[in-house]
């Protein structure tokens, strides 16, 4: 008898909005790491059911709860649930997970599983206590006091990566290490898509060393306030959809790499729920912010062929 045999608790009946559905866990079982027990190394075998790990991290993700306040019909100590938590992103396996989910939504919706074009934008949120001043900054063009994501999408708008830092410096400076991490994480892209604070020197050192083409999106000359533009609408739209999750709203986390495991975990709903639905058909008309496509012949895009990428943990750089 193996250690996957020993008898578990049942799975608990489904309650909250954050829970999976019967679709979504036959997505996001196969893979789940594999239990410490099944492993060359060894471990106890796993004492609550995954299924119950998964939606009580999820609650905590989506209702922006303190982890001592997992309801306790999911039958798990806060501590284990949490114990989950860190592990899988210090593994690596958060992230894998992740990379691997975002190819499957690609194939699910007729496309290429790996994209070669990105769109690259920031947003700053306020810090909570917690949050060290060591960790923190203040943006003073936005005047909040906290930190700063920088999100990477695809074209249709799914997050690519995600990475988290103080809110003070210029958005050129912390878009470095991000380009960097996306070169060795996706070879395949060739194109980013950012806003005018990307510009400048950015632009020579994008093309010099990591070796990517970056393209601002300049707002209009007779913009007067808010406008949606080409290309950046798409990041714009996948931000509101990380701030649905509550536990985002706000950076409660002292540590980055939790910051950065809990944007994860919302993108990772997302996708999950994205593939239970039927596939997205292709836009028959371009979008009002899209200039309209002239007809003749199309422009090449270059793809650079290299080999498996390297996926890394999302503090790998930090």
């Amino acid at each position: 008898m193996t250690c996957t045999d020993i008898e578990q608790p049942t799975v608990r009946e489904r309650h909250y909005p954050s829970d999976t559905t019967d679709a979504e866990w036959a997505i996001l079982e196969p893979l789940l790491p594999k239990p410490a027990c099944t492993r060359p190394t060894g471990g106890r075998p796993e004492k609550h059911p995954r299924r119950n790990v998964v939606d009580a991290i999820r609650y905590v993700n989506d209702n922006g709860v303190k982890w001592r306040s997992v309801p306790v019909d999911y039958g798990i100590p806060w501590r284990t649930v949490f114990g989950f938590f860190q592990r899988w992103r210090a593994s690596g396996d958060l992230a894998r997970i992740h990379a691997e989910l975002h190819e499957q939504v690609r194939v699910h919706d007729g496309l290429n599983p790996r994209t070669v074009a990105v769109i690259l934008d920031s947003q700053s949120v306020k810090g909570a206590e917690t949050v060290g001043n060591g960790s923190r900054g203040f943006d003073g063009h936005k005047m909040i006091n906290g930190r700063k994501r920088h999100l990477l999408v695809d074209m249709r708008g799914m997050p690519l990566t995600v990475m988290v830092g103080v809110a003070s410096p210029h958005d050129s400076v912390p878009a470095r290490d991000l380009l960097f991490r996306l070169r060795l994480t996706h070879p395949e892209v060739t194109v980013v898509w950012a806003d005018s604070a990307y510009g400048g020197t950015l632009i020579d050192w994008a093309r010099s060393f990591p070796g990517l083409t970056l393209k601002t999106v300049p707002r209009r000359k007779d913009q007067d306030g808010f406008a949606v533009l080409a290309k950046r609408w798409r990041v714009e739209r996948a931000i509101s959809w990380i701030m649905r999750a509550r536990r985002n709203v706000r950076d409660y986390e002292r540590l980055i790499s939790h910051s950065e495991a809990h944007l994860t975990w919302t993108t990772i709903t997302l996708m999950a729920r994205r593939l239970t639905r039927p596939p997205r058909p292709p836009r028959t008309t371009p979008h009002l912010a899209e200039p309209a496509k002239t007809v003749g012949k199309p422009t090449p895009i270059r793809i650079r062929m290299q080999p498996q990428a390297i996926r890394l943990t999302p503090t790998a750089l930090c």
